[in-house]
């Protein structure tokens, strides 16, 4: 429902209660139980650095239970696990204004080096996390192994997979979006959100805080550093730049918005650079690995075009023919913004290394969705602004970039495509590669669907909706190796993992080739 001016009056106050300053700073403060009830993370990983994150919550579901001031929280990196040879220690100050959040950003590192990290704050200790620095810049790195994941709807399956990935050999671990829901929806929930769907600032951290309590989310979080974007779910379903799919005013929405962002911030290890201004936050970046590998991280959300031709009375997406909706391809119409799409394209023109990572949210390959003659395209993913596409293939094919891959997620199942800067000519050269990986948890289309639409999307090499999970990648000068990781089942928090399928794109050759 649209907000009303009560909402829009308490999201306002929660606002205004986050920015106040900090009067005072507690050296020593006691708590009533576990502040670190949250874990810990890491992510962004340098030659010489690494952001250090976790969030002081004794009470986590109620606001974080933490007085109105500042709180000093220490923290150690070390060589070992037994933290004998500390290497770096510092201190930061937690503030209510970031939900006494600890964003820590320590340099003088060693590149391409394991660390163990903690925090201490009064008598209380976090657990230890494990972190590694990036490859010296230019280096001739062996090898990158990450995974990538999305779409973790709490109440429909238990973090089974995250599980899972924390034992995998990992240097990082990339997520694509919808890492919580504002909503409930879907069948045969296994356990329940407990609350209403998220407005105000204190909403939303209450909302990260239950799905950060997963003791499996928190181990895949302490176990490897982690490269983050959001989706919608962060903040409304289908939104785009200023507008929801319920159309209630811009200034409205910017204010759940700016809500949404700044409690994304408190519970991501994102660099400080990042914190959020009102309703206006850059997360979109750049990673190297050594002269192995560029990845290029993107925000979909914020500065796309709104979707065309959406339902009547209504935002955000619908499936629609070019026929009776012209404007799918009006030129002017962008997914990413005009600023951020030539800031790819500057990297990508730049980049000297040898795998350029396209990670972003959901599926970039064209899906025609009407069986037969005629098309129609779902118009909340790149479908619904294929100009924008065009140009970015178009560039990729055009500079000769070398080794494009294209990550993302959003519509929760496996699929693993051929990239061309034009879809409908059968003979146009494939210019990269598509990993898009199923979700975590959340529920996809029937598999009976996905096989309706084949033989209209010969580019599409595998489309499986019926596995939850995630997907492993493994680069190397000569050859590119994805493996589908699927979890049994969802329901069961004990459940097994098993690779679905790997694949193998080699230097030089766009386009995967199934190997087992």
């Amino acid at each position: 429902m649209p907000l009303s001016r009560r909402d829009f009056l308490l999201g306002a106050a929660g606002l205004a209660a986050a920015a106040s300053p900090a009067f005072r700073l507690l050296a020593q403060p006691r708590f009533g139980s576990d502040p670190f009830s949250l874990g810990v993370a890491s992510g962004y990983p340098a030659p010489d650095g690494v952001v250090l994150w976790t969030r002081l919550a004794p009470e986590p579901l109620a606001g974080g239970g933490m007085p109105q001031a500042a709180v000093e929280v220490r923290w150690e990196v070390a060589a070992d696990e037994a933290f004998r040879r500390i290497v770096r220690r510092g201190t930061a100050a937690a503030a209510p204004r970031w939900a006494h959040s600890v964003h820590a950003e320590v340099a003088g590192l060693e590149p391409d080096r394991g660390y163990f990290y903690r925090f201490q704050a009064g008598a209380a200790t976090s657990p230890v996390g494990r972190t590694r620095t990036a490859p010296a810049a230019g280096s001739a790195a062996g090898r990158l192994r990450f995974a990538f994941a999305s779409c973790q709807q709490y109440e429909q399956g238990y973090y089974a997979a995250y599980r899972h990935m924390a034992r995998e050999d990992l240097n990082l671990v990339i997520h694509l979006g919808d890492y919580i829901y504002e909503s409930s929806w879907g069948r045969n929930h296994v356990r329940k959100h407990d609350a209403g769907e998220p407005i105000t600032l204190e909403e939303y951290r209450n909302r990260y805080a239950l799905y950060k309590s997963d003791e499996d989310l928190q181990a895949a979080h302490a176990a490897f550093p982690w490269l983050v974007t959001w989706d919608d779910h962060e903040v409304r379903n289908d939104y785009a730049n200023d507008r929801s799919q319920d159309r209630e005013p811009p200034f409205v929405f910017l204010l759940r918005r700016a809500a949404a962002y700044q409690a994304y911030y408190e519970h991501m290890p994102l660099p400080r650079r990042m914190q959020p201004k009102g309703p206006d936050m850059r997360i979109y970046t750049r990673w190297d690995y050594g002269s192995l590998a560029r990845v290029h991280v993107l925000d979909d959300r914020q500065y796309r075009s709104h979707q065309v031709c959406p339902r009547p009375g209504r935002g955000g997406s619908n499936v629609v023919s070019v026929a009776d909706c012209p404007d799918l391809r009006l030129p002017d119409r962008t997914l990413l913004g005009t600023a951020q799409e030539q800031w790819l394209f500057d990297g990508l023109a730049g980049a000297g290394a040898r795998w350029n990572v396209i990670a972003q949210q959901t599926l970039m390959a064209q899906v025609d969705r009407t069986p037969g003659p005629g098309q129609s395209f779902w118009t909340d993913g790149w479908d619904g602004y294929p100009i924008s596409r065009e140009r970015l293939l178009g560039f990729i094919a055009e500079r000769r970039v070398a080794n494009p891959l294209v990550i993302g997620g959003d519509v929760h199942m496996n699929v693993i495509a051929d990239l061309k800067a034009g879809f409908n000519d059968p003979n146009a050269p494939v210019v990269a590669t598509e990993f898009t990986g199923t979700s975590i948890t959340s529920q996809g289309l029937s598999q009976k669907t996905l096989e309706s639409w084949r033989d209209d999307n010969p580019h599409i090499k595998l489309a499986d909706s019926t596995h939850r999970g995630y997907t492993t990648i493994e680069l190397s000068a000569k050859s590119c190796m994805a493996r589908l990781r699927a979890v049994k089942s969802v329901a069961d928090p004990d459940s097994p993992v098993s690779t679905l399928s790997a694949w193998t794109v080699e230097d030089g050759r766009p386009g995967a080739q199934r190997i087992s």
